[in-house]
């Protein structure tokens, strides 16, 4: 009989698979197949799990394993009969250990199931941005009725439809982003891997990675999208941030490695940028005494605009799908390129 292991029960409940999903893995994999669930909890965060010694011994002899990331201890396991092996994270790094291109497994991912809440998420951080809110929450806090700062003459409070939003990054995410933001007015600009590909409708311009300090110096808005590989790490430094014009905003629901952190906190205490809302960092969490934390024109966000009440549906589907989509020998969808990264 052949074997899956399905291993998402994460610690964090609203990312622990429900019995629904199980039941669906199941019925769509079909009778000549045993389904092993891992009751251990496992970290949904990150790109890639530590794994549990019960996932491990699970993955003997799976041919086709589902969880949040792909541990090594499980890849070493499945060795020499994993052929498909499927993460419900939206990043796929941390899986592609040594231990899991040994198996020579297809490896796919769950992009795109992220992009509507997290898009919606932006959409809030740039109307967090734009209205001040940045103030008004530094205000709270000092208990202080502060009018003169939205009422001078250089008043930083902009509407949607002046605003220049630029978007690093053009996947289901950076695309979702562009739809609502061209939708509400604002100009889009981007920068993908693949300028030359078809423009989605509503941006503005596509560039490559290398059009990075432009894309800055047309954007009131920066927002990061892009996961993390060798080529995007630290690709938002001095460079880029140093475009921006002055009084900018950067949102980042990437990766916290692609943006260089200690180089946005010097622009924002030289008052060369407005302010930034971060959702990501480079290490999470984040250090109690990191000036993150403290500073007013910064907003932190532990990492959560993927949350959502619809995820598992989405997540279901993509795992039904490719279920029969494996099954019948076609293609699988979010099939990762281990180069890459993504």
């Amino acid at each position: 009989m052949r074997r899956a292991v399905v291993d998402l029960a994460a610690a964090r409940v609203v990312w622990r698979a429900p019995a629904e999903t199980v039941a669906a893995v199941q019925s769509a994999l079909g009778s000549g197949w045993e389904v092993a669930t891992v009751d251990a909890l496992v970290s949904s965060d990150g790109d890639g799990a530590a794994g549990s010694v019960e996932a491990q011994r699970a993955a003997a002899g799976a041919e086709v394993y589902i969880g949040w990331g792909v541990p090594p201890g499980v890849a070493r396991a499945a060795a020499g009969t994993l052929k498909w092996a499927h993460t419900a994270g939206a990043g796929a790094g941390g899986s592609i250990t040594r231990e899991f291109r040994a198996t020579g497994a297809v490896l796919t991912n769950s992009r795109g199931v992220y992009a509507e809440p997290i898009a919606d998420w932006v959409l809030a951080a740039i109307g967090f941005c734009l209205q001040g809110f940045h103030a008004l929450v530094a205000a709270q806090r000092a208990a202080r009725w502060d009018k003169d700062a939205f009422t001078a003459a250089d008043t930083r409070v902009r509407e949607l439809r002046d605003t220049r939003v630029g978007i690093v990054g053009l996947g289901g995410i950076g695309k979702a982003v562009a739809r609502r933001c061209a939708g509400l007015g604002m100009t889009v600009r981007a920068v993908r891997r693949r300028p030359s590909r078809r423009r989605p409708r509503g941006v503005h311009w596509v560039g490559g990675p290398s059009d990075l300090p432009y894309l800055a110096r047309c954007s009131d808005v920066l927002v990061i999208t892009v996961p993390r590989t060798r080529d995007t790490e630290g690709s938002i430094g001095e460079s880029v941030l140093g475009e921006l014009p002055r009084h900018a905003y950067v949102i980042n629901v990437g990766r916290g490695a692609i943006l260089d952190e200690e180089v946005l906190l010097r622009q924002l205490d030289e008052g060369r940028l407005a302010g930034c809302v971060l959702d990501v960092f480079a290490r999470e969490p984040l250090p109690d005494d990191h000036p993150f934390w403290r500073h007013p024109r910064v907003l932190v966000s532990p990492h959560v605009s993927g949350v959502s009440t619809r995820f598992w549906e989405r997540e279901t589907g993509l795992i039904v799908d490719n279920i029969d989509r494996y099954l019948g020998g076609r293609r699988l969808k979010n099939v990762v390129d281990l180069e890459t990264g993504y």
